[in-house]
């Protein structure tokens, strides 16, 4: 096969399932071997490379989280997605906070298998060609960083990444939500000594005060109800590494306190615990809000924000870098098509200046969102005006003012009729995304009979293939 297919290693102890992930799995045209189990999957990878590892975590030799430990630490650039029928939201997030890509339980169908498999290849290649983006520059050091634009903006932003990185210093990024605080925080990871090392991305608005406590910090056996044996918190799991602490004017004053003498000591005391620990991280915060006017009304602590506002970067929204925007929607163009295997050249020129004269209120997420929703819309080989309703719907409808009350009348009954179509056509797009685009799934969700669900897909030409049966639990 030609060097520039993906080679993917499945390793599973059943052979039923690493013949059915390698059927399906070359079908699309991908490079699949398996293993039956890790001793021999790490045997292979030391004679050729994969860049993906698709493992079942529960083997009789070598379980799948050694699998993954390993594979990491002599492989850090190959993706792993960890397959189980034995799902649980604890091995869930562990996986994941190893470094596991995706999680898939069991039973799974095909059309779930490739989906993950795409998101995780997609993944791989953006990040490595990220890698070289700012070779050819004429600078002292390269930047890598998944930003994307050429505006002066977004230039300085990429200075201050490249002058902060090397350093030790705790940064915060401030932004509007959706600008790209997370990327910008990976990028300083990426070009600081730590990259060798983890990246973890903590979401402090969706964590109460005591949980999120507990995930940084760890726990010890019995410290509070539930906690049926010690638990290592992110601080512990990432040593050498970097975290991302976001949205931080969400936490509590008493987690503020914890992280102000954390900062000072770099030392931290686990729930329930007497012996303190010491830990190497970076930590970069991240915030939406304006931190000195919650200082004001008393609502964050003044040392911390004064601690943690070392060295503030300032993340453009996307209103103010009109420039970047054709970039970054070009960007996500090439991502999902290669997701929805769509070869779509491009904008017309009517898309292009819709997109360019919107404001974005919600940034480059909701960029991201609505090209997404026109690439599965898309129908033909350019984006036109018409996939991108998401900006017709915030927008208002775009008539000719009419010039009598039969006019009126007639441009009346055409808006009502095109807002209804929009509506049901969102409406099933919607529940087959939020369903992996499992149409029986989708129907129940929103409470339709399949048949009825199925004739509102043929009312709007929304079509997709035929699912095969998903694979079946061991034992």
């Amino acid at each position: 096969m030609p060097d520039n297919i993906p080679r993917i290693l499945v390793v599973d102890d059943e052979p039923g399932i690493c013949q059915s992930c390698v059927k399906i799995l070359s079908k699309e045209g991908r490079n699949v071997e398996y293993a039956f189990n890790g001793y021999d999957a790490l045997k292979m990878m030391k004679e050729k490379a994969f860049d993906l590892v698709i493992t079942d975590l529960k083997m009789s030799s070598m379980g799948g989280m050694e699998v993954l430990r390993r594979v990491k630490e002599s492989y850090p650039d190959s993706q792993i997605v960890v397959i189980t029928g034995y799902a649980t939201v604890s091995s869930a997030v562990e996986v994941m906070k190893m470094g596991a890509y995706d999680y898939l339980p069991k039973p799974f169908t095909p059309e779930e298998l490739r989906n993950v498999v795409r998101r995780a290849l997609a993944d791989l290649e953006i990040r490595l060609q990220n890698r070289a983006m700012k070779a050819a520059a004429a600078k002292p050091a390269t930047v890598h960083h998944q930003l994307i634009g050429d505006s002066p903006k977004m230039h300085a932003v990429v200075k201050m990444i490249g002058k902060v990185a090397p350093t030790d210093s705790t940064v915060l990024i401030c932004g509007e939500s959706g600008t790209g605080k997370e990327l910008i925080a990976r990028a300083i990871h990426a070009n600081s000594r730590r990259k060798g090392g983890v990246f973890f991305a903590v979401d402090c608005g969706t964590l109460s005060g005591n949980l999120l406590e507990s995930e940084l910090f760890g726990y010890e056996k019995g410290a509070f109800t539930g906690a049926f044996k010690s638990k290592d918190g992110i601080f512990k799991i990432a040593e050498g590494g970097t975290v991302f602490l976001d949205e931080i004017s969400n936490i509590s004053p008493e987690v503020q306190s914890r992280l102000l003498r954390f900062l000072e000591t770099r030392e931290f005391l686990p729930l329930g615990a007497t012996v303190k620990q010491k830990v190497d991280v970076r930590l970069v915060f991240a915030t939406n809000r304006d931190l000195m006017e919650m200082v004001k009304d008393g609502s964050f602590r003044q040392d911390f924000y004064y601690r943690i506002f070392v060295y503030p970067i300032f993340t453009p929204p996307l209103r103010d870098r009109k420039g970047d925007i054709l970039p970054i929607a070009y960007h996500f163009l090439r991502q999902f098509g290669e997701l929805t295997g769509k070869r779509i050249k491009g904008f017309s020129t009517g898309a292009s200046a819709r997109l360019t004269s919107y404001d974005w209120p919600g940034n480059v997420r909701q960029l991201k969102n609505v090209i997404e929703r026109a690439v599965i819309l898309c129908e033909g080989d350019e984006i036109t005006p018409k996939e991108l309703p998401a900006l017709e719907d915030m927008g208002g409808f775009v008539v000719k003012i009419p010039e009598s009350n039969e006019e009126l009348k007639r441009v009346k009954k055409e808006i009502r009729e095109k807002a209804v179509r929009d509506v049901e056509k969102n409406f099933v797009i919607q529940a087959l995304m939020q369903s992996d685009w499992n149409v029986t799934r989708a129907a129940r969700n929103v409470g339709l009979q399949r048949p009825n669900f199925q004739n509102l897909m043929k009312k709007h030409g929304i079509s997709l293939p035929a699912r095969p049966a998903p694979f079946k639990k061991k034992g």
